[in-house]
């Protein structure tokens, strides 16, 4: 069995950022009884802010990108350390892969990104993988290791992906303020669940809540792979996951699977905008899967970019797909409901490419 596990940076740190090594202990731990029970394991980690602002000494977390950036580094090599350290006890050797959103959405280096993380199981290691918050740029990064994990796990085909955080599961309400709140312990593939957004539940030392996690979840459901979201201080739960046993929220994986690319542009992606468009256009999309062309736009919200992501909506106000647009919003307006003849010169005559578009469930 090849399991992606991922843990967030409440789980690793204190609240001053300084890195809990009791959990980095009992993490590793219960990786090598993975290891040692014939499982491949995939390590998605957190943290790396956290811990370089605490090895910094600044008093709250930075909010200028360059800063973030720099403590980052800072605090990813020290994570590095603690976890190999950790790993050396049960002859295992921890293996940093640092992504960005491009070693998902571009073939040739998803291909080679996928490749890279085979050949380190191959040789046993364990793959520790974060975001490469040094260098990412804003405006193409994921924001939270939850997506990225669920789409790791989806490269990885792995068999089940396990979201640590420092709740039991998801909720029906929030826990910690709502007493009646009541563990939902299954979720199934086409259960509306997976189309809306939780209760923001972040710590305020990383990125992400239970919002991310769901978004984590549907990418995984899309590809086929079972999710659970546990709690990290619970006892096995990643070989309780990996046993399908009951140690938190399961998610079940979809019987149909979508590429990454349009994996990230479906659930993963920044919108920046909404294109709405008439009922022949819609039809179009939905039943002959064409691209979307401007005769078929009637109204165009946001101020997106060339290659942004923007929602695709009938006259209606329902968000029925997303997909990377091919023009601006400022010339989208310009060429809406023109033919292809009437369009302005150096217009693009397809919106959005067919294989850039993705229909939501």
């Amino acid at each position: 069995m090849r399991v992606v596990a991922k843990i967030g940076t409440s789980s690793l740190t204190d609240d001053r950022g300084h890195i809990h090594e009791a959990a980095i202990d009992k993490l590793t731990t219960e990786i090598a009884g993975l290891r040692q029970a014939g499982h491949e394991v995939l390590l998605v980690s957190s943290g790396a802010v956290a811990a370089g602002v605490a090895a910094l000494g600044f008093a709250a977390r930075p909010t200028d990108v360059l800063t973030l950036q720099a403590v980052s580094a800072v605090g990813q090599s020290r994570f590095m350390g603690v976890y190999n350290e950790a790993l050396a006890r049960f002859g295992l050797i921890g293996a940093q892969v640092l992504v960005d959103p491009h070693d998902f959405t571009a073939r040739h280096q998803y291909l080679h990104a996928r490749r890279t993380l085979e050949r380190l199981l191959d040789l046993g290691c364990v793959p520790i993988i974060n975001e490469n918050d040094a260098i990412a740029a804003g405006e193409m990064r994921y924001g939270d290791n939850d997506r990225i994990a669920a789409l790791v796990a989806h490269s990885m085909k792995a068999d089940v992906l396990v979201l640590l955080t420092d709740l039991d599961g998801l909720y029906t309400a929030d826990p910690r303020t709502d007493p009646a709140a009541e563990l939902i312990t299954t979720v199934a593939a086409d259960d509306p669940l997976l189309a809306i957004s939780a209760t923001e539940g972040g710590s305020g030392r990383g990125s992400g809540g239970m919002s991310s996690k769901l978004a984590a979840a549907r990418i995984a459901s899309w590809s086929g792979v079972r999710t659970v979201i546990g709690r990290a201080s619970r006892p096995d739960v990643l070989a309780g996951a990996a046993a399908g046993e009951p140690v938190g929220t399961t998610f079940a994986g979809h019987d149909r699977s979508l590429p990454a690319r349009k994996l990230w542009i479906a659930f993963a992606a920044e919108v920046t905008g909404t294109i709405t468009v008439d009922a022949g256009a819609r039809t179009a999309l939905i039943e002959r899967g064409v691209s979307l062309l401007p005769a078929g736009v009637r109204e165009v919200r946001g101020d997106f970019g060339e290659g942004d992501t923007v929602s695709v909506a009938d006259l209606d106000g329902h968000v029925f797909a997303r997909g990377m647009v091919f023009a601006t919003a400022r010339q989208l307006r310009a060429a809406a409901g023109k033919r292809t003849s009437e369009l302005p010169e150096g217009m693009v005559h397809e919106v959005i490419h067919r294989d850039d578009l993705v229909l939501l469930p």
